[in-house]
């Protein structure tokens, strides 16, 4: 299949297509295609975002099956073969018989380097030994003297994951203040999502739409490219002294306050109303996972807020309500919730 033929069917499913690289569009046209198209035919979209729980535990089964299919010992092994020199020949070589790319992607709608990804965080061992020690920050900045942005190599001598050594080098790279955010730093942040947002806008085609319809739409795209996903290591890079989540949260802040003419929504007996409404209108959701909220909806709970700062309070409301919310389902933390905080908010409303 050329590229253009490529392009033009994948777009169907993934509609930012052509906005990814030429070499990346060829592989999911290889390994992708033919799989949405019979997802199609059972009625399934192409999903993105976060994974769901279901979707972990079939990521899950389809390693394990892997495995026990060709008698490779672990999943670190499958999913980090270059950590083991001395087994990589046999192990590719197993993995091209037996046909990983399909296995691994079996039952899951999403492009299969999405599910790679995924799979590799979730048996990584490396990722998840907690806190950075002093000792731990200054061999990162050492480290990332030598070699630069390459941190596979990076995290293979600190035994951290990828994502975890380039996210943390992003925080301690420079003098990141800790402090309330001064005016100066405030207009850099608005200033560095404004250059990102028309960055973004321009990559779109606009010129079938008349001037009439570039108006509404330049209203409507605001509002929902404001609310989501933005290039938060880009807004980082722009501000300078503050690292990427640290610009989210203030984001999120400004526009809860733009939106809402500066009221406080969440303080004194408005807090509790909206927090007796975010658990009663969770329960009666009635999901499974946290990827089946529809999270701007239920913002119209608390007011006219960003998804991102429903989906902040409920995490501040689940830390500090339900004991071992780790160890539960998105489910029992919801039923734990309306069964045992709710009663003691509504009682001191």
């Amino acid at each position: 299949m050329d590229l253009d033929t490529a392009k033009q069917e994948l777009e169907e499913f993934i509609p930012h297509v052509r906005n990814i690289s030429d070499s990346s569009v060829r592989k999911m046209a290889g390994r992708d295609l033919v799989r949405f198209k019979e997802f199609k035919k059972q009625g399934i979209a192409v999903k993105f975002g976060r994974f769901s729980q279901k979707e972990n535990t079939q990521i899950r089964k389809n390693v394990e099956e892997f495995l026990s299919i060709t008698g490779i010992d672990s999943a670190e092994k499958l999913l980090f073969t270059s950590r083991y020199p001395e087994d990589k020949g046999t192990i590719n070589r197993l993995k091209a018989e037996h046909l990983f790319c399909e296995k691994l992607s079996e039952g899951i709608p999403r492009p299969w380097r999405l599910i790679y990804y995924r799979a590799r965080k979730m048996f990584d061992p490396n990722n998840y030994k907690g806190r950075y020690t002093q000792e731990e920050k200054e061999k990162l900045k050492k480290y990332h003297a030598l070699h630069g942005n390459d941190w596979k190599k990076i995290s293979e001598m600190m035994s951290r994951s990828n994502l975890s050594v380039a996210m943390k080098y992003s925080e301690i790279k420079s003098a990141i203040n800790y402090g309330p955010w001064s005016k100066e730093e405030i207009q850099k942040l608005m200033n560095a999502v404004e250059e990102v947002i028309r960055k973004r806008m321009e990559t779109e085609d606009a010129n079938s739409l008349s001037s009439s319809e570039k108006s509404d739409r330049d209203v409507l795209i605001d509002r929902e490219i404001l609310c989501q996903k933005l290039p938060w290591t880009e807004i980082e890079a722009k501000v300078g002294t503050r690292y990427w989540r640290q610009c989210k949260q203030k984001w999120t802040t400004i526009l809860t306050n733009k939106m809402n003419k500066g009221q406080q929504l969440y303080r004194g007996t408005k807090g509790l109303q909206a927090k007796i409404n975010l658990i009663k209108r969770l329960y009666e959701m009635r999901v499974e996972d946290a990827n089946e909220v529809n999270w701007e909806e239920l913002g119209k709970t608390i007011g006219d807020v960003p998804r991102t700062y429903v989906q902040a309070k409920f995490y501040k409301l689940k830390v500090s309500c339900v004991p071992f919310w780790q160890k539960k389902t998105f489910s029992e933390i919801i039923d734990y919730l309306f069964e045992e905080k709710l009663p003691e908010l509504e009682e001191t409303l």
